[in-house]
């Protein structure tokens, strides 16, 4: 069986069942579990399923949400982490922010600074700074990813491995204390690991839509986050258990909490 045909049984088995294993796909398929991980990966990238830990789900609707539907989602809890996040941010600091619909309103908060230097990989981060001539902002290129509105692959690695910032902010598709921060793409997640590599401290910016869950792809494992922002709508067993792994668990309100 060819990938298309492998990939249209999957979606199909999805879309009749909401969810599927990686073991049962391999059965299915009569396939090994590596090539159904793959098949998967790219129908994620595709916008057709949502990896999860194991497996996959089906979509709530046909196509990807666009980016815009993204930074709607949670969007008063996504305001309220970023403005704490900024509070981090020492006038001096360098400050690496990585793509994602909360690490662009943390820009935001920031855009109003001086004396900061910021590195991205994301096209909106830098767009929030155009109008701030008084923060330095490095943008690292590389191959753009459409669907995150930033730069991946080898190139934006090797560029970050030469650069140090003081603290990293990072979002992702799951954050869980017995596997760490994830994504569904191994490029992004090269990223932000390089990203990660070179800053004194690693804090996520994580809403409560994504707290508890698996991506498939291992971006930052948990030991090695400092610190979580989140807000008061995330499972309190599992900040529990962040907490107990050594994270530091800031809980952000807002006036709908």
């Amino acid at each position: 069986m060819i990938a298309a045909q492998r990939r249209n049984v999957i979606i199909e088995t999805i879309e009749r069942d909401g969810a599927v294993s990686i073991a049962a796909l391999s059965d299915l398929l009569s396939t090994s579990a590596v090539t159904v991980r793959r098949d998967l990966d790219q129908l994620a990238d595709e916008g057709r399923l949502t990896r999860t830990h194991g497996g996959a789900v089906a979509f709530s609707s046909a196509r990807e949400s666009s980016y815009a539907e993204k930074l709607e989602q949670a969007l008063a809890e996504k305001t309220a982490i970023a403005r704490a996040a900024a509070k981090h941010v020492r006038n001096g600091d360098v400050v690496a922010l990585g793509p994602g619909t909360t690490t662009e309103l943390l820009a935001k908060e920031l855009s109003d600074r001086s004396g900061i230097r910021i590195v991205t990989n994301s096209l909106l981060v830098a767009e929030a700074m155009v109008s701030s001539p008084d923060v330095e902002v490095i943008v690292v290129g590389g191959i753009l990813r459409h669907s995150i509105r930033a730069f991946v692959g080898g190139g934006t690695v090797s560029q970050l491995t030469g650069l140090r910032a003081d603290t990293v902010f990072l979002s992702g598709n799951g954050l869980a204390a017995d596997f760490g921060l994830s994504t569904p793409a191994f490029p992004v997640a090269d990223t932000d690991r390089a990203m990660a590599a070179g800053a004194g401290k690693v804090t996520a910016l994580v809403d409560h839509t994504k707290v508890g869950l698996h991506s498939s792809v291992l971006t930052v494992p948990t030991e090695e986050i400092d610190q979580l922002i989140t807000d008061s709508g995330s499972d309190g067993s599992e900040l529990d258990a962040l907490r107990i792994a050594g994270v530091d668990v800031e809980v952000t309100t807002t006036s709908a909490s």
